[in-house]
């Protein structure tokens, strides 16, 4: 009986650090996400031409013409990335972001399978901040953190 107690103890002190560490890991998560999308975006806007050339030549993005997959696409690796990093409006960002990485991956047909493993790894990521949010330490959890009664009816 004393082990089961010791393993409940152990693991409510597991799940508390988890649940301690949770804002730092969904942090850290939306750095790197924003460190790899934006400055893919930002490659993209250096070289404007560069850039329209291979979305006439080398990406094939479905439905849309080249230069206006290169604008949306650049467009969303710039704010989507910028939004998860503020943490805010951060599913819509990861949602906006998923489809960039799968646009991606559908338009490329020379993605080698480490490259792909990169596009899964950032699906994954971006899945986690959909369904589990920014976390606390974000702009959507400040803004919609509970408010003292007093100030919610307009009383200082």
């Amino acid at each position: 009986m004393e082990n089961a107690s010791l393993a409940g103890r152990l693991y409510a002190r597991l799940e508390a650090l988890a649940v301690a560490l949770q804002p730092l890991v969904a942090l850290a998560v939306r750095l790197y996400v924003f460190r790899v999308f934006f400055w893919s975006g930002m490659l993209k806007l250096r070289d404007w031409g560069s850039t329209l050339y291979l979305f006439t030549s080398e990406y094939h993005v479905p439905v849309l013409p080249p230069a206006v997959a290169a604008v949306m696409g650049a467009g969303g690796e710039l704010i989507f990335p910028i939004l998860l990093l503020l943490g805010w409006r951060g599913r819509f960002a990861a949602a906006g972001l998923f489809v960039v990485n799968l646009v991606a991956v559908i338009s490329y047909p020379g993605l080698e399978p480490v490259m792909i493993k990169d596009h899964v790894l950032w699906a994954v990521l971006i899945a986690y901040l959909f369904f589990h949010g920014t976390g606390r330490w974000s702009l959507d959890a400040l803004l919609n953190r509970p408010r003292p009664a007093k100030l919610r009816e307009g009383r200082a």
